[in-house]
């Protein structure tokens, strides 16, 4: 078994065995924090704290399960960043984006406080296909978003994918699983005929389940047009989207050495 996180040790030691009992004002009460909810302009949460106390404000004019995981990625940084004062944008609270050091650990603890790993794996691990079906069903049951979801699935490795969010103006922000080598990176931009860019820019709803495409359409990358992926894509907000690409294909997964040697004695 892995050796528990932070957060895990917390929820263990508070008697935690299912995602439902997971009442994040009353673990920030037992870490000396109280929860206050007020309309905030550009930031989703701020804490400020002095010796054991704190005072953590969440944005009241974010949806639930935002201002959920606000909280535990406050408390993330009273667990690690006592003694700064630490204003939280949206756009660095949960993204997997270009954030600081101090916001990456945060969104860990968060994660871990929200989808444990001691009760999140063996949930996922009864879901046999990725897809945004198995994610909206596990981020309901441990009342998370889908984003914040389908991040902790992909970067546990469920399946060999790369999670990528787009806005209008191109890629915001990527993901991939541990076993999907480094040299798939994902174009900033959308192919123009793939389906991705259709949901993006709203001429139709939702994929239901992932549709195969090249993966050129994803990789710019010589080899990438012999292969194929699956890719799946939901809107997150007005002007962003978020793509499940699956990689099936057993030699997208060969590490650069292997594939060079492959391609040789082809």
């Amino acid at each position: 078994m892995k050796q528990l996180t932070a957060a895990e040790y917390t929820l263990q030691r508070l008697g935690i065995t299912d995602p439902g009992e997971i009442d994040l004002e009353a673990i920030a009460w037992e870490e000396g924090a109280r929860i206050k909810y007020r309309p905030l302009d550009g930031c989703e949460a701020r804490i400020i704290g002095n010796d054991n106390n704190a005072i953590i404000t969440v944005n009241s004019l974010s949806h639930r399960r935002r201002k959920r995981f606000s909280i535990a990625h406050e408390l993330g940084h009273w667990k690690y960043h006592r003694g700064r004062l630490l204003v939280c944008r949206s756009d660095e609270i949960g993204s997997s984006g270009n954030c600081s050091h101090f916001e990456r650990t945060a969104d860990a603890y968060a994660a871990d406080l929200l989808m444990p790993r001691y009760l999140f794996e063996p949930i996922s691990q009864m879901y046999s296909m990725l897809n945004f079906q198995a994610i909206r069903e596990i981020s309901d049951k441990f009342d998370a978003s889908r984003t914040a979801t389908a991040i902790r699935l992909v970067e546990n490795g469920h399946s060999p994918s790369v999670l990528v969010c787009h806005g209008s103006n191109g890629r915001r922000w990527f993901t991939r699983s541990p076993d999907v080598p480094t040299r798939w990176f994902p174009g900033d931009q959308l192919d123009p005929e793939g389906f991705a860019i259709d949901v993006l820019f709203g001429k139709k709803g939702d994929d239901r389940t992932p549709r195969k495409i090249g993966a050129d359409a994803w990789f710019d990358r010589r080899e990438a047009g012999r292969y194929e992926v699956h890719e799946q894509s939901i809107r997150t907000a007005d002007d962003e989207i978020l793509t499940l690409v699956l990689l099936s294909d057993t030699e997208m997964l060969e590490d650069d050495d292997t594939q060079s040697s492959w391609h040789r004695r082809r």
